[in-house]
C-alpha cells in the first residue's frame, strides 16, 4: 500500500465524538515510551503527523488519523509509567476501554511492544485484555534496530513461550524499526490486505 495522504482529522476523550462514518479504524496503542509517535510517523511518511516528544504519556486523547481519504489510524494513549497523575490516568484508561467496547469501526489493534526487553507482564495483561474482550489485534515489536538479529529472534521466542501458555497460537506480529524503516511494507500491506478483504465481503 502507498500512502497518498494523511491528515489529522480530530482529538478527544470521547467515543461518542469519534467520526461518524464507517471507515475502517486501525488503533495503535502500546507502553507510554514504546516509539508509537515515531512508529506512525514511519508508516504514514510523515515526519510529523503524530508529535513525538521526550515525555513519556503525551498522548491522552483518542487522536483519528485520515489514510487514503479510505481509512483511519488512530493513536491511543499509552498504558504505564506516564507522568500524569492517578486522576488523570483513570480517565483516559476508561475512554480506551470504552473505544474498545463501542467502535464498530475498529477493524484491528497493534499493541506496540519495545522488543529490547523480555516480556513485561504490564504488555502481557493488555494483550490478555484483549484477547478475551474479542478484540482483532497484531503485536508490532518497535525498536528492532537497537538489538542484534539473535537477540530479536530470541525475545520473540520468549513472547511466544509465554503467550502459548494460554493462547491456541501466537497473534500475527511485526519487527519494526521507525529509524531504519524496518517492517513498514508489512504493516501496510496487512492492513491493505483486510481493507481489500472488507470491500470483497461487502
Amino acid at each position: 500500500m502507498k500512502i497518498k495522504s494523511a491528515e489529522f482529522v480530530l482529538s478527544n476523550s470521547d467515543v461518542a465524538k469519534c467520526p461518524k462514518d464507517m471507515l475502517p479504524e486501525y488503533a495503535f496503542i502500546g507502553r507510554s515510551n514504546v516509539g508509537k509517535s515515531s512508529l506512525i510517523n514511519m508508516i504514514t511518511s510523515r515526519k510529523s503527523l503524530a508529535k513525538t516528544s521526550g515525555r513519556p504519556g503525551k498522548t491522552q486523547l483518542i487522536n483519528h488519523f485520515l489514510i487514503n481519504k479510505d481509512w483511519y489510524l488512530v493513536d491511543l494513549p499509552g498504558y504505564g509509567y506516564a507522568k500524569v497523575s492517578k486522576s488523570t490516568k483513570k480517565v483516559f484508561q476508561k475512554f480506551i476501554t470504552k473505544y474498545f467496547q463501542e467502535r464498530e469501526q475498529l477493524v484491528c489493534a497493534f499493541a506496540l511492544v519495545d522488543i529490547r526487553h523480555k516480556p513485561q507482564p504490564i504488555d502481557l495483561e493488555f494483550m490478555q485484555y484483549l484477547g478475551e474482550a474479542g478484540i482483532p489485534f497484531c503485536i508490532i515489536f518497535t525498536k528492532a534496530d537497537k538489538l542484534k538479529p539473535k537477540a530479536i529472534e530470541n525475545h520473540v521466542e520468549d513472547y511466544k513461550n509465554i503467550m502459548l501458555e494460554t493462547w491456541e497460537e501466537m497473534p500475527k506480529y511485526f519487527i519494526t524499526s521507525s529509524s531504519k524503516d524496518i517492517g513498514k511494507e508489512e504493516v501496510l500491506g496487512y492492513i491493505g490486505e483486510l481493507n481489500d478483504g472488507m470491500i470483497e465481503d461487502a
